[in-house]
């Protein structure tokens, strides 16, 4: 069974040491519509111009070590609407919509068994056993 499926919690905690000398930050990025946390990605100065300048969800990928424009090959966008900075000036909140308009799209690689694109949070952990439920199957 591949991670992305599986009932085990299996946290990567060495994510942040394989990214340090990439000059990234994390990026919050929410649905404006739903207000739904969508995903958690990072970017570097450029991605984040490139964002900014194009008004698109436009990040870096930190396993591809490239700049990873969202809907460049599936053909599903988000449009950047707004863009904050938290105070210690060392992580962003996206504000998105997915373009062209959907409410039932997804931002996950990952889909569910009606071949829907699910956001990246659809697991939920039980505190007691640290086993998860997927909540989009």
């Amino acid at each position: 069974m591949s991670k992305e499926e599986s009932k085990k919690l299996d946290l990567d905690f060495t994510k942040l040491s394989k990214i340090a000398s990439s000059s990234c930050i994390p990026v919050a990025v929410q649905n404006i519509d739903t207000k739904e946390l969508i995903l958690l990605a990072y970017t570097n100065e450029y991605a984040m111009k490139q964002a900014f300048e194009k008004r698109r969800l436009i990040l870096w990928s930190t396993s591809r070590q490239q700049l990873w424009e969202k809907g460049a090959t599936s053909g599903h966008y988000f449009e950047l609407l707004e863009a904050y900075v938290n105070c210690e000036q060392n992580s962003l909140l996206y504000l998105v919509r997915p373009y062209p308009q959907d409410k039932h799209f997804g931002i996950c690689h990952t889909s569910n068994s009606e071949g829907v694109a699910r956001n990246c949070f659809y697991r939920k952990i039980d505190f007691d056993n640290q086993e998860l439920t997927n909540v989009n199957p």
